[in-house]
């Protein structure tokens, strides 16, 4: 069928070739000689499209019946292959049926000896039996002979025989208790001071200074006179702002900001080097720049309690417990920094419970977290190791470890082993040399009383004590207080303070009542 195609091709191919020569030798007047010689070519291109096709028909039958064979063999493989696999499950299933039946012939024979042993395990059982009925009755024969010779019955015997082994038994029960224990109260103090010492002796941090005062350094004394602004506005808004006491003396480049809450002298260092860079310090700009530096020391405080728990190890504490744990950066207890106290006494628990075979990521957990009740944004009257359980209970810690924040200075029982463990290396952490100090702690602590006196009276915006407590300056809602209110609030504050403190020297209550009319234009 293909000859035939090629054939047909070729013929067409040839006419049309013949045609366009004989058109053309027409044209020139040479047709006849032309077309004869056309006609030539014609056959002998028939002829050779012949013998093509047939070459090609002959090589496509050869490959064909190359293809077959392959096909074939390759046929023949597979299912030599798949008798063979046949054969070899045929004899796998011979070789497990014969398992089989050797198995259950074993077993018969199994059961077969089992049955005899049991006949004659049987059979002894019933000696046996046999044999200590003979036993009880001699026995009783005998307890008989002896009551007769002894005057006194079995039962009498045998209570005054349990008597005596009582009394003998509670006296050697006592002595070996009284000796353990003795033992045990030497061991348990060895083991405990060796605990204590190699933790202690592995962990050390530097001993903690906490100042009430900041300097702010500055380019030249010229600057002192932009802070200060005309007739001082500048220097009180931002003392009004931030509530620091800031003081220009003598001291070259340099102010000096006072205040015992750290957290507002960062703000106030921050806001002074930012107006001190831009330029522009006015009262409407200072109270710009204040509002943003709280928005981010907020910011830092997220990020260094995202840092403490990282650097600890510690995993899926709560967003709002980390950020207490960053505002133990800026807060001191007995003049001791809480945030490098609470990691240390974090790095002390882990370290212990590892030397007690305890759970060491948990006790890590409630060291750091042990005086979180220090630092909560609104002042309460709960002990701070209470308040601290409460706000871990909120934020879903485990028992062990509110437990251990609430009874680490004993307010509550002790329900586990963590507990103690706090409790202790909060001591260690605190007993060294120089770490606390205690007259600061009580010197804040008074300071944050006066501020919160003003706080209890109505219409009380803010309250700022400042000039190392000296001077009590409180800002009031001028809506709710007029000026004579203000006069009359003034005195009513310096005769609380009068009344439920305990203070060396004088306390300035100043009350500043300040109007301002706002309007936009659009």
């Amino acid at each position: 069928m293909e000859t035939i195609i090629y054939a047909i091709v070729a013929l067409i191919i040839g006419l049309a070739i013949g045609f366009f020569v004989a058109k053309s030798i027409v044209e020139k007047g040479k047709a006849s000689s032309l077309i004869a010689t056309a006609k030539k070519d014609a056959e002998s291109i028939l002829k050779d499209a012949e013998a093509k096709g047939e070459k090609i028909s002959s090589e496509k039958l050869f490959r064909g019946k190359e293809k077959f064979m392959e096909l074939k063999s390759k046929h023949e493989k597979e299912i030599m292959a798949r008798e063979q696999k046949m054969k070899d499950a045929e004899k796998r299933t011979k070789d497990k049926e014969s398992n089989v039946s050797n198995e259950l012939a074993k077993s018969k024979k199994l059961n077969q000896s089992l049955d005899s042993k049991l006949k004659d395990v049987e059979g002894k059982r019933e000696s046996v039996y046999k044999r200590m009925e003979e036993v009880d009755k001699m026995h009783a024969s005998q307890v008989k002979q002896l009551e007769v010779i002894s005057g006194m019955s079995g039962e009498d015997a045998k209570k005054q025989l349990v008597e005596s082994l009582k009394d003998k038994a509670k006296s050697e029960a006592m002595s070996i208790v009284q000796t353990t224990i003795e033992e045990a109260k030497l061991t348990a103090q060895q083991e405990a001071r060796k605990v204590i010492i190699n933790t202690i002796q592995r962990i050390g941090t530097e001993e903690a200074v906490e100042n009430c005062v900041s300097v702010f350094n500055l380019e030249s004394d010229d600057v002192k006179g932009r802070i200060i602004g005309r007739e001082g506005r500048n220097i009180r808004a931002i003392e009004a702002a931030t509530g620091v006491e800031i003081i220009v003396d003598d001291t070259p480049d340099a102010i000096i900001l006072s205040c015992f809450d750290s957290v507002r002298r960062e703000v106030a260092r921050l806001s002074l080097h930012k107006l001190v860079t831009d330029g522009r310090i006015h009262p409407a700009r200072i109270e710009e720049v204040v509002s943003k530096t709280r928005k981010q020391i907020d910011q830092e405080i997220a990020e260094v309690g995202k840092r403490t728990v990282i650097d600890l190890g510690i995993h899926g504490l709560h967003p709002e417990l980390i950020k207490m744990v960053g505002r133990m950066k800026y807060r001191s207890s007995y003049g001791q920094n809480l945030l490098q106290h609470s990691r240390e006494v974090a790095k002390l628990c882990g370290t212990m419970a590892a030397e007690l075979g305890l759970n060491a990521k948990l006790a890590k957990r409630a060291g750091l977290l042990h005086d979180i009740g220090k630092v909560p944004e609104t002042e309460d009257e709960t002990p701070h190791a209470i308040l601290g359980m409460k706000l871990a209970e909120k934020h879903g810690e485990k028992a062990e470890v509110c437990n251990a924040i609430g009874a680490h200075h004993d307010e509550i029982e002790m329900t586990s082993l963590l507990s103690p463990i706090v409790q202790v290396c909060d001591a260690i952490s605190g007993a060294r040399p120089g770490a606390r100090r205690q007259v600061l702690d009580s010197y804040i602590q008074r300071l944050k009383d006066l501020e919160d006196i003003a706080f209890g009276f109505k219409g009380v915006e803010k309250a700022y004590a400042i000039q190392a407590g000296r001077e009590l300056r409180v800002m009031v809602e001028s809506e709710k207080i007029n000026d004579d209110r203000a006069a009359q609030l003034s005195f009513e504050i310096s005769q609380k303070i009068q009344t439920d403190m305990t203070y060396p020297g004088q306390v300035k209550v100043t009350v500043i009542r300040e109007t301002r009319a706002v309007n936009i234009a659009k």
